[in-house]
């Protein structure tokens, strides 16, 4: 469904937000989409700029090649997780993910109010960590650090930091919120995220 005189949605991210392993109406951009126009708001399909494996230096370039045009009744973001798993800086992170949120809110018309983050979900518990052999405690000490830097900058432009860590960890022992790859969420978890981001997308969208 695209209707030209419905209101967009610009999700920036990675895999996360692409939705590594599972099918594309499941994404949870397209899962809030449908929330939203259950609801009886006029939202045409998200446009993603969105690539698995992508840091925040990358998600910039991935931008600036798909030059989108704005601006959006509502921006998301979520970006870091795989600065964390390649042992980048955490300052770095902090300046990046700062200039790709000053970003969003341009795309947003200068409004923080339409723009969406959600926070890194930790990773560490997943299947795939333990054949990583990687230290669940140190995975979850710098997502909680990266989500930290994120969260601030958040609260200094006033945009709306959404905490999915906590949901991720909470769920990590059930199977069915893992993708066959056992690293990525399932649609079950993304519309976990999709509910948790729906009553500040809908006070966006109302705005």
């Amino acid at each position: 469904m695209r209707d030209v005189a419905a209101a967009r949605f610009l999700a920036l991210g990675d895999s996360y937000t692409i939705g590594e392993g599972v099918a594309e109406s499941a994404r949870w951009p397209v899962q809030l989409t449908a929330l939203l126009r259950a609801e009886g708001l006029a939202l045409a399909d998200p446009e993603i700029i969105a690539t698995t494996g992508w840091t925040t230096d990358e998600l910039q370039a991935g931008i600036a090649t798909a030059a989108p045009t704005g601006p959006f009744a509502l921006v998301s973001l979520g970006i870091g997780v795989n600065n964390q798993y390649r042992g980048r800086p955490l300052e770095e992170y902090g300046e990046q993910f700062a200039a790709v949120l000053a970003q969003a809110i341009d795309y947003a018309g200068g409004d923080p109010v339409r723009v969406i983050v959600l926070s890194i979900p930790d990773w560490g518990l997943t299947p795939y960590a333990r054949q990583q052999s990687r230290d669940a405690e140190l995975v979850a000490s710098e997502i909680d650090a990266f989500n930290a830097e994120a969260a601030a900058r958040c609260t200094q432009v006033g945009v709306v930091f959404v905490d999915i860590t906590a949901d991720s960890r909470e769920q990590a022992s059930d199977p069915t919120m893992l993708a066959d790859d056992g690293l990525h969420p399932s649609a079950l978890m993304y519309a976990h995220w999709a509910h948790q981001a729906l009553p500040v997308a809908r006070r966006a969208l109302s705005s």
